[in-house]
């Protein structure tokens, strides 16, 4: 529930839509669960883009869709602009990956 895993939860994310150069929909729910009632689920739903941008983020109390709208013309302008994707060579690794 909350607490450490609600500020990883704003950290992960993003960073990995930075280090693949996609956009990530991360979902959670809100509230307690039964039987447990352990502890509450803190929301906070959203959408991030390859630059790590938050896009759109939904409630941490209230069930609710969270939209956004996804420029996918971003994931090859961020490749392209940051160098580990631009400079990959994939090729190179055909060697390694045989069977």
């Amino acid at each position: 529930m909350a607490g450490l895993s609600q500020h990883l939860w704003k950290l992960e994310q993003p960073a990995h839509a930075v280090a693949n150069g996609y956009f990530v929909g991360a979902n959670n729910r809100v509230g307690t669960e039964a039987p447990w009632n352990i502890g509450r689920f803190y929301g906070s739903s959203y959408f991030v883009n390859p630059r790590g941008q938050f896009l759109a983020e939904g409630s941490e109390d209230k069930d609710e869709v969270v939209v956004a709208d996804l420029d996918l013309d971003l994931i090859d302008e961020v490749r392209q602009t940051w160098q580990f994707y631009r400079d990959r060579r994939p090729e190179a690794y055909d060697e390694l990956v045989r069977k």
